[in-house]
């Protein structure tokens, strides 16, 4: 997919929409985010085609790389939440007869009456929103089923429909069906990191590791299926190894969900984290390797960060709205967390202004303008290089254009708001605003300047929400 630029047009569509949305949840794998999203616009269309699934996805790739995440992440999406869909852990249904729990045992047989289908009409649609009718069907780990569920999915995969132990059936024309797979991790993992030979310790080219990888999954693939349930999927998907920067932007958006979670449970209690470059590197070391992708970053920010966290909490440690910085300790292996003294700190910062525009004539025209003004300066030219950069600074005022590469500056300001409240935001825009942006820039607060202006504009603006947030951060 070609990248489209912020200014050729005023509203973007609702599919570039949908593929900047998964991929701020789905860090690194652009190539599956756009295979799927087409056959999601085709039911948004209403061009879905009739007598079959919306869409049927089989998903490779080494462990750790975020094969079931791009599920929930659409299903969040769609309907809001990440458990709006059914999921089906194949793992349970190696034996035979444990396929029955899907459809229910037929009449006759001992139990049919106590055997609920997990498959039902009902569960289906239950699954859907008023926001997307569309219903979303996981089933992970295909591999591991008994042979008999594949045969049982044949239908379901031609037709949409699946024929229950009642004789009633399932209509699953409405559905997104996904299965994932690790066929052929193993044989990956040695193509990603060679163990013996000249290739030992040595990466190789990007380019050829995909095309690797991608055969292996499908050769992995023919082998385990017949011919005609591999026919009946419409896109093979490999999800490719994570690379350090998707491991970056992953840990910092990890980082960023554990502030979230601190806000929203503590409310006004709540403190603020600040986990410097060297933190984040000895994390990355810890929880992440080629061969496991980020598989285990949350359960290495859970354990070394949460766990201490919590029992300071707990000892009545931190102060409500303290800076808690969290350090790598003297031996470099583990961290250790400490309180910032806020006064200390606060006497001696200078206000910082993040500014956020893809246009560097007009970037650093603001960044000599913002100089001269003596304040500390944070430039950004992407929604995603914001966050990353707000991840490690934290700005006392924004200001963003309306248009960047991978989003608007109205979406960005809304999350910039939801890690700190009181920041004030102001949007650049060259035309009008769409209603929705306009509506949401009322209900925020959002300043909005329309150009061309005046640099004075900019500045007095500035000193105006400043002065104003000034006394609220002292009482605090």
């Amino acid at each position: 997919m070609k990248t489209i630029q912020p200014m050729t047009r005023p509203r973007k569509p609702a599919e570039t929409d949908l593929v900047a949305q998964l991929s701020q949840r789905v860090i690194g794998q652009p190539s599956a985010i756009q295979a799927i999203v087409p056959y999601v616009q085709m039911f948004q269309a209403g061009l879905a085609p009739e007598g079959r699934p919306v869409g049927i996805f089989l998903l490779l790739g080494p462990t750790g790389t975020g094969k079931t995440k791009t599920v929930e992440a659409l299903a969040e999406i769609l309907h809001g939440s990440d458990r709006m869909m059914i999921k089906v852990d194949c793992g349970e249904f190696q034996m035979e007869h444990e396929v029955a729990k899907l459809i229910g045992a037929p009449p006759g047989y001992l139990g049919h009456r106590e055997t609920q289908p997990m498959l039902t009409q009902q569960k289906l649609n239950s699954v859907a929103s008023e926001k997307c009718g569309l219903s979303i069907v996981l089933f992970d780990e295909i591999e591991k089923a008994a042979p008999s569920m594949t045969r049982l999915l044949l239908g379901v995969l031609d037709k949409a429909l699946l024929r229950l132990g009642d004789n009633t059936s399932v209509n699953f024309e409405r559905s997104l069906i996904f299965l994932t797979s690790n066929l052929g991790a193993r044989e990956m993992l040695k193509e990603i990191q060679p163990d013996f030979g000249f290739l030992a310790g040595r990466p190789g080219e990007r380019g050829d590791v995909v095309r690797k990888l991608q055969s292996i999954g499908l050769n992995a693939v023919r082998r385990k299926f017949s011919p005609e349930f591999v026919n009946r999927v419409d896109a093979v998907i490999t999800y490719q190894p994570l690379e350090a920067a998707s491991l970056e932007a992953i840990l910092e958006q990890q980082i960023d969900q554990l502030q979230q979670h601190i806000s929203n449970r503590l409310g006004p209690r709540a403190f603020r984290l600040d986990v410097p470059e060297a933190s984040r590197e000895l994390l990355l070391k810890l929880g992440t390797s080629r061969e496991y992708g980020a598989r285990e970053l949350n359960r290495t920010i859970h354990r070394r960060i949460t766990q201490p966290l919590a029992a300071m909490v707990a000892a009545s440690q931190i102060e409500p709205g303290a800076r808690v910085r969290i350090d790598p300790d003297p031996s470099g292996d583990g961290l250790e967390i400490h309180v910032v003294d806020a006064a200390a700190e606060s006497a001696a910062a200078r206000p910082a202004i993040l500014i956020v525009d893809d246009n560097q004539e007009l970037l650093r025209f603001l960044e000599h303008l913002m100089a001269c003004s003596g304040w500390k300066l944070l430039t950004a030219e992407s929604a995603a290089a914001a966050q990353l950069l707000v991840a490690r600074e934290r700005p006392d005022a924004a200001l963003i254009d309306y248009f960047l590469p991978d989003g608007t500056g109205v979406n960005l300001g809304v999350r910039l708001r939801k890690r700190n409240p009181d920041l004030p935001v102001l949007i650049m825009s060259g035309l009008d605003l769409s209603a929705e942006d306009q509506a949401s820039c009322e209900r925020h607060g959002f300043v909005v300047l329309q150009k061309p202006f005046l640099a004075s504009e900019i500045v007095q603006e500035l000193q105006t929400r400043l002065s104003a947030a000034a006394p609220v951060t002292q009482a605090a």
